[in-house]
């Protein structure tokens, strides 16, 4: 099957830079385009200072350099899950990339770089594939959800302590009896505790003990009759008649 001739693609601007994308209905199994330029030999000394991420690794020894500006197929990017595939092959030291699903037009032409570059060049960075980012996206979008479900449930859980305490506050107000004004206590003489007497009870006591006395004395003095001569008189009186 021969390549396809070069109006079934074009270089146009990508996610990641520029991409080759089709311009015309590409089916399943066409070989698209080459991927070519100089072979660098692992044996010569010279090449190994060559370095940049167009080099193409065909075996331990070959290696194409596809930095020349001829190569457009340099221009096609990384996927992890491609609609493109490289078809190596090390005897005729050749590179063709073949489509491995049908290809719309303004689709772009993509396929997988093999595990060395990915964790070389693609890793440290990220890859910007559409599966990639598609998952991005995903962890992104549950990420969001899920957090928003954690904030949902803290705003929850303080409305419902709120609630709480309310209720506990209300309740306990319903419990509490209001105040009565407070009496005016009587005053009253200090009792003197039994074994103990105060200096201020004694001398209550005495006093009081005075007065007992003094009114048992009054009394007394009342109640005695005055003395008279009366029986002396009488008396005589009947010695003289005798």
């Amino acid at each position: 099957m021969p390549l396809l001739s070069n109006d079934h693609y074009r270089v146009g601007r990508s996610k990641t830079g520029l991409g080759l994308f089709a311009l015309k209905p590409i089916k399943k199994g066409a070989k698209i385009i080459r991927y070519f330029g100089p072979l660098l030999d692992a044996h010569n000394k010279k090449h190994d200072g060559i370095e940049n991420k167009y080099l193409f690794e065909l075996n331990k020894r070959w290696t194409i350099d596809g930095s020349v500006r001829k190569n457009i197929a340099r221009y096609i990017n990384h996927a992890c899950k491609p609609n493109a595939e490289s078809d190596v092959n090390p005897r005729k030291k050749r590179v063709i990339i073949r489509a491995i699903k049908n290809i719309e037009p303004g689709e772009e032409i993509n396929y997988d770089y093999g595990t060395d570059y990915f964790k070389a060049y693609l890793k440290p960075i990220g890859c910007k594939c559409a599966s990639c980012e598609k998952k991005r996206q995903k962890k992104a979008a549950e990420a969001k959800a899920e957090k928003a479900k954690l904030k949902l449930k803290a705003e929850r859980k303080a409305q419902a302590e709120a609630d709480k305490a309310a209720r506990k506050a209300a309740k306990t107000a319903g419990k509490e009896k209001p105040s009565k004004p407070e009496k005016v206590a009587k005053s009253k003489a200090p009792k003197a505790v039994k074994g103990k007497t105060t200096a201020t009870t004694k001398g209550t006591a005495k006093a009081a003990k005075t007065k007992v006395v003094t009114a048992k004395a009054a009394k007394t003095k009342a109640a005695k009759p005055a003395k008279t001569t009366s029986s002396r008189k009488t008396s005589a009186g009947k010695s003289k008649a005798a």
